[in-house]
């Protein structure tokens, strides 16, 4: 009867430090509106962000579902989403994600990860962003000078969640970030926390909040900023000087997500979810999603992107699935997601997944 009491008063104390996480991320999401604001008018910071390509989701169940993954992360996904939900993965997991992007470029992710007992679940993951090569051109040579440049970006990361209750989970990521065009490249280090917390009573109604990629300033380094000035008489001095180059913010995401199981029985499952997002560099906007799955086999999904975002291009998603068990230990799962982009088209995620 004593450890019933206090294993009901340890789970209060944790759903009351949760409630507190909350409020202060809606705090700080509150203060940075206020600090983007000058005279009363709300200032447009699209563009003013360094390494962008982190904002490019990972995972067609989650794009699918138009984004709203926030709550319902529970698979290896969860690393790029919200941390926390790794906590749910009670096995190994390796996963592998290409898209194709917009303008040619290319973003590859693979992750692995695996949960130890007590200890909690680990993991890491690494993406990689590419494009084609392109013609050095000048203001003499506007045509080419013969060379030829790349840019592209990396992230490598590492996961820990664990659930300090079953109904209450926390996750971190640490990552390295370097981005590079030619002989310049930036580098920089962010974190990011989240959690979870589940309402089993509830249909299984789930809260959670993460905050993402959290560091300092970003900035380019190399030698192609260098400048070779000769000044004076004859052959003069030769000065060499460096451009000077502004730093830039990580691109902070605040993400706050509820998901509900509307249907649960024992053949089928519909999952509704919405994640409200506050960018520091953009509009506040809605996801919504959906996720209908027949047997845990079969997943159909549709979701809205971007809702209420200020010029916003994102829209309607679509994505199907299927985890099948090739072997009594051995479950592939494969993914693909549909993304409208408006004015740029589609985006095409497609993922292969093992988890054993």
């Amino acid at each position: 009867m004593k450890t019933k009491i206090l294993h009901s008063v340890f789970n209060k104390e944790i759903s009351m430090n949760f409630f507190r996480i909350i409020i202060v991320i809606v705090c700080l999401s509150f203060a940075s509106v206020t600090n983007a604001q000058i005279g009363g008018a709300q200032l447009n910071k699209s563009g003013t962000t360094s390494a962008q390509f982190l904002k490019i989701g990972v995972g067609p169940r989650a794009i699918g579902m138009g984004g709203a993954y926030t709550a319902l992360a529970d698979d290896i996904n969860a690393m790029y989403w919200n941390p926390a939900g790794l906590a749910k993965m009670y096995s190994r997991e390796a996963y592998f994600n290409h898209v194709d992007w917009i303008s040619d470029v290319n973003l590859d992710y693979a992750g692995f990860g695996m949960n130890i007992n007590e200890f909690g679940t680990v993991g890491a993951f690494v993406s990689i962003m590419s494009m084609g090569d392109m013609k050095v051109r000048t203001l003499q040579q506007p045509e080419g000078t013969g060379e030829m440049f790349s840019a592209g970006a990396v992230v490598i990361g590492l996961s820990y969640a664990k659930l300090l209750t079953e109904e209450f989970a926390i996750g971190f990521n640490a990552k390295y970030i370097n981005e590079y065009i030619w002989n310049e490249n930036a580098i920089g280090f962010a974190f990011d926390i989240g959690t979870v917390y589940t309402i089993p009573f509830l249909n299984q109604f789930r809260l959670a909040a993460s905050i993402s990629n959290f560091g300092p300033k970003m900035k380019l380094q190399g030698r192609d900023i260098l400048v070779v000035t000769t000044v004076g008489a004859g052959q003069g001095n030769v000065i060499n000087t460096d451009l000077q180059l502004e730093e830039f913010e990580l691109p902070l995401i605040f993400r706050f997500g509820i998901a509900v199981d509307a249907i649960k029985a024992a053949e089928h499952r519909l999952t509704l979810a919405v994640d409200a997002v506050h960018p520091n560099d953009n509009s506040e906007s809605i996801n919504t999603g959906l996720e209908y799955t027949w047997n845990e086999i079969f997943f159909v999904r549709g979701g809205y992107k971007s809702l209420f975002e200020e010029n916003g291009e994102q829209g309607l998603t679509l994505g199907i699935g299927l985890n099948y068990r090739l072997l009594e230990s051995l479950k592939v799962k494969i993914d693909y997601a549909y993304q409208d982009f408006g004015r740029l088209k589609n985006v095409q995620y497609i993922s292969l997944g093992l988890r054993f």
